[in-house]
């Protein structure tokens, strides 16, 4: 007979089971993957919250805003999935479908791809 790896309870079923039910599996892992899940947690929470805000001031799919309203809205510029150089030179920064360009004087190029 095996132990839970969780619980430490007897297992009954299967040869190759390890745990005892669904919950001690879960309890398991989740305490095993805690550390990297908050990791990704939080950076999965600032790159919803950047597309959010894009996607708030970018209704149209192409507009214009400043540096200081997106940092009002709690923009967070080190956060974004990938980048667009265009044959021209211009650098887009994208989360997701939503993408800014910096412009002059603070103010940045909004624009949506076409998926």
């Amino acid at each position: 007979m095996k132990n839970c790896l969780e619980c430490g309870e007897k297992i009954v079923g299967r040869e190759d089971k390890k745990f005892c039910s669904d919950g001690c599996r879960n309890a398991y892992n989740n305490k095993i993957n805690k550390d990297s899940n908050n990791y990704m947690r939080n950076i999965n929470n600032k790159l919803r919250k950047n597309y959010r805000i894009l996607s708030e001031l970018n209704t149209e799919g192409k507009s214009k805003t400043t540096r200081a309203k997106l940092f009002s809205k709690g923009f967070d510029f080190d956060f974004f999935t990938n980048i667009l150089n265009t044959k021209t030179g211009n650098t887009y920064y994208f989360l997701y479908d939503q993408g800014y360009m910096l412009l002059d004087n603070d103010y940045y190029m909004l624009v949506k791809k076409d998926i």
